[in-house]
């Protein structure tokens, strides 16, 4: 009896699959590339919509990118590396604990993780990185820029120029030397609606695994919501349409200051009140949103559970409020708490994402497993055990 593994007849049918899709990507690249046809069209049987492709291998080629030419990923000195890390200390607290955990979920078909910043550049990495293979460490460094300009299309390009989820193998990237990887790449829209960077996944020589992308796209709506928690505020509201998804990691999350005044939020609140998008967000009070005295707002995170709440639309919304850890009612002293707000939000974060472990959890952190108990004993969340 065979256990374990594919099964033989499956695993022929795999790579026969894989030696047709490569051949339809090389296809595509000699006709869209070659001038005899758009991308769209040449690509419309190999994967699902790729009119973002085609896109992206129009500007290579406007910006006089030419496929066969050579791809030189820049030396980055350590004095780079180190103004890299601290410009983005923020972004890293924030997409570290789910970085790991995403790194340790694609170790299995040696896929890592990358974080670049809005521009593309890498300011950090997870998960098992050769640094003997040359196209790993190539851009696997922090400091690398990883943009659409310097390196042709990529998960990471195109994600951060499209704003949505993608995917990419091998022929699909523009310069005939990057055609070694395959990548999957998440924007991050930060707490006021704005890109902040993007979370990628890539492996060299690897088969395709295009569900990746989903994967990708779920770890980034963790970080978006750590960043969203990371501003200081009063009050947090986590909303949804209908009682339990407001408790769930799909709802809507925004946080409140103690005037009342919205200062982050996440995708999914932009999308249930429109009032969040655009340049008036950071201006936006809660007495807009929600049709109500909204000092009653705070008064429902005494309530512990979802209470329906109305807006002006005429429409309710599942709110669920609960106050920031150590915060008064005042601006004043919601404004003084950006650091322990952050470590008590991460560190719950972080232990959750390694199942409990505590030792897990401070490694990612980089900090103690005494700092890790210590803080959960301060303030114990629901779902965090100290173990």
């Amino acid at each position: 009896m065979r256990h374990g593994g594919a099964p033989a007849a499956a695993t022929g049918d795999h790579r026969l699959g894989e030696a047709h899709r490569l051949q339809q990507i090389a296809l595509a690249r000699q006709q869209a590339l070659g001038g005899t046809a758009s991308a769209t069209d040449a690509l419309v049987d190999a994967w699902f919509d790729r009119a973002w492709l085609a896109r992206s291998w129009q500007r290579c080629l406007a910006q006089g990118q030419r496929p066969a030419e050579s791809v030189a990923f820049a030396t980055v000195s350590a004095a780079v590396q180190r103004d890299t890390r601290d410009a983005a200390q923020a972004l890293l607290a924030a997409a570290q604990p789910e970085m790991e955990r995403l790194a340790r979920a694609v170790a299995p078909i040696r896929y890592f993780a990358i974080l670049t910043d809005a521009h593309g550049t890498v300011v950090g990495t997870a998960g098992a990185i050769d640094r003997s293979d040359r196209a790993t460490d190539a851009i696997a460094r922090v400091g690398v820029d990883l943009s659409e300009r310097s390196v042709g299309t990529s998960a990471i390009g195109a994600a951060l120029t499209e704003l949505q989820p993608v995917w990419l193998h091998r022929g699909e990237h523009f310069f005939e030397d990057t055609a070694v990887y395959s990548c999957a790449g998440a924007p991050l829209i930060g707490p006021r609606g704005d890109c902040v960077g993007m979370l990628d996944l890539t492996g060299v020589n690897v088969a395709e695994r295009p569900e990746l992308k989903h994967l990708v796209a779920q770890s980034a709506r963790q970080i978006e919501d750590a960043l969203v928690l990371a501003v200081p505020h009063a009050l947090c509201l986590r909303l949804a349409w209908y009682d339990g998804i407001a408790t769930s990691e799909r709802a809507a999350v925004m946080c409140l200051d103690a005037d009342g005044a919205v200062v982050s939020a996440n995708a999914a609140a932009r999308d249930m009140l429109p009032s969040l998008h655009g340049s008036r967000h950071p201006a936006v009070h809660a007495d807009e949103l929600f049709a109500l005295p909204w000092p009653q707002l705070f008064d429902l995170a005494q309530r512990g559970s979802a209470v329906p709440v109305p807006l002006w639309s005429g429409l309710r919304v599942s709110v669920r409020a609960s106050r920031a850890s150590a915060c008064g009612d005042s601006g004043a002293d919601a404004a003084a708490l950006p650091l322990r707000s952050l470590t008590d939000d991460l560190i719950a974060q972080a232990v959750r994402a390694a199942g409990g472990n505590v030792t897990e959890a401070a490694q990612a952190l980089g900090v103690s497993r005494a700092t890790v108990y210590r803080r959960l004993g301060q303030g114990r969340r629901p779902g965090v055990g100290a173990v």
